[in-house]
């Protein structure tokens, strides 16, 4: 969603890099280029002229004029003001000290609210607790069917005693659902409630009557990513007129750009608490301000991709795997490799999870037009072979390729091509064990590469010497850098040019980018 923006600040700061010192004309010019790049993505305007304002003064300032490198000094200052406008710290739910905890959602129709229920639930599932969805929204068509199918997907309960489509009383069917979860044990209750096409008296009066009625913990305003102003406009009528605590994002996996996002906090005063971004349960996630500052501003999301894989990866499978690789190359089997993937696989979509690595920005159309289902075929590859040929796929030859082509319905080519890849990236995890690191990239501290290695690689460079001419020198690291480049694309499936070693992939990741 916030491609756009990321494009237009990239290039901004671009510009500024290389400057020993920044003029006044310098900070102006900057200024303006954010300025409108914050307009282009539909931020409020109020939102965007405190922003500027702020960045400009601190840029004029010390804090910049006297840094060492002003240029990275004015990102960070956008940084810190873009995670202010976003809210600030993390909000974090608040549980009611007797439960059941009362959660109840508001917004317009076509907002995404009993998806999102869904959502939270099976969150809130996954956090331990036990929660109760309840279909208090009885007037859009087949409303409470749809609560019930997703309550099912996503293993919650549901309280719906009315058919809905217009039958009976949503204040009524609130009410009796707190007794309902007290008597069953469930200490989350979930309440969706109907929506308008646009904010009229009808709609209020019967939001506050639910609020009255049940007296909710937590009143999350839900609110679509894509509808640009009017969301924040929205957000402002249901704050006068009901009240929130909070707000969700859905639809942030959309092609809008964005600017509801970065203004509903701003304006309303209320933070974002979560996030939607896809159509799948798990989707869903804590709304961290930083986080998005640093994925908008091009510098990944590294502490989101950690806990997914936290979440995903046994510790003590991630050791028995470390140790195996340290015990030689051979130890590492394409059952081992199939296990990785699909452990992977398990934590997203894979264009998302690389989309969370610094730097990916270089190559998001590359990534944007990833085919998650090569995934699908690599993993049919390594199981039309025996397990003689998962232990050892040196014994893979032409007529062994043919057979496991016609198994898994690639050409043989595929399977060449997968085999050659998998013994690369085995040469390459083993060194990565055993200290000797990325091609290009020093051993790793702790895992082995010590002070011998050290010196045997200091002795070997000893020779080389840098030239005293400038211009020589520049041609001599910028051919050296080629030559790196060149290796690393060869090594792991990617351009010749591309550096391979700067953005620190799992192999199965690296079969799936196409080529530029």
């Amino acid at each position: 969603m916030f491609d756009t923006l990321s494009d237009r600040l990239a290039a901004t700061f671009k510009n500024l890099r290389g400057k020993g010192r920044l003029s006044e004309a310098d900070i102006d010019a900057t200024a303006r280029e954010i300025r409108i790049a914050l307009l282009e993505a539909d931020v409020a305007l109020p939102v965007v002229r405190a922003f500027i304002k702020q960045v400009k003064e601190r840029a004029a300032g010390a804090e910049v004029s006297q840094a060492l490198n002003p240029a990275q000094q004015v990102v960070k200052i956008v940084n810190e003001e873009l995670v202010g406008i976003l809210g600030g710290e993390t909000r974090r739910l608040r549980f009611a000290k007797n439960p059941p905890t009362v959660i109840m959602l508001a917004g317009l129709q076509g907002a995404g609210k009993t998806t999102l229920a869904g959502k939270l639930g099976h969150w809130l599932k996954g956090q331990g607790h036990a929660p109760l969805l309840v279909a208090a929204d009885l007037q859009r068509p087949n409303a409470v069917n749809q609560l019930s199918v997703v309550a099912e997907r996503a293993g919650v309960a549901v309280f719906a005693p009315e058919p809905g489509n217009g039958v009976g009383d949503p204040v009524k069917v609130a009410k009796d659902s707190i007794e309902f979860a007290k008597s069953k044990q469930h200490d989350v209750v979930i309440v969706d409630t109907a929506g308008r096409l646009g904010i009229d008296a009808e709609l209020m009066r019967q939001a506050a009557d639910i609020r009255d009625a049940v007296s909710p913990d937590e009143i999350l305003f839900v609110v679509d990513a894509m509808i640009g102003q009017d969301a924040v406009n929205t957000a402002e009528a249901f704050r006068d007129g009901v009240g929130f605590d909070g707000v969700v994002l859905s639809k942030l996996d959309g092609d809008a750009r964005g600017g509801a996002a970065l203004s509903v906090a701003h304006v309303t005063g209320r933070q974002v608490m979560f996030a939607s971004n896809g159509e799948k349960l798990d989707d869903f996630d804590t709304f961290h301000p930083d986080r998005m500052a640093s994925r908008i501003l091009g510098m990944g999301d590294m502490l989101s991709l950690i806990e997914k894989a936290e979440q995903t990866f046994s510790q003590a499978e991630a050791q028995k795997m470390a140790e195996k690789l340290a015990r030689g190359p051979k130890e590492f089997t394409l059952d081992d490799f199939l296990e990785q993937m699909e452990q992977v696989r398990k934590m997203g979509s894979i264009s998302k999870l690389l989309g969370m690595l610094p730097g990916m920005g270089q190559i998001k159309d590359q990534i944007a037009n990833l085919d998650e289902r090569d995934v699908d075929r690599t993993a049919a590859i390594i199981k039309s072979m025996t397990p003689a040929e998962r232990q050892d796929p040196t014994i893979i030859n032409g007529s062994r390729r043919a057979r496991v082509a016609r198994g898994s319905g690639v050409d043989v080519s595929a399977v060449k091509g997968l085999v050659e890849r998998f013994f690369e990236a085995r040469k390459m995890m083993s060194r990565m064990a055993q200290g000797g690191g990325m091609p290009g990239m020093p051993g790793i501290p702790g895992m082995g590469g010590g002070p011998g290695r050290q010196k045997k690689q200091q002795k070997q460079a000893k020779g080389k010497r840098k030239s005293g001419n400038p211009l020589k020198r520049a041609q001599e690291e910028q051919a050296a850098a080629a030559r790196r480049a060149e290796q690393a694309g060869g090594a792991f499936g990617l351009p010749a040019g591309q550096d391979a070693s700067k953005f620190e992939l799992p192999p199965e990741f690296k079969d799936l980018l196409p080529p530029q």
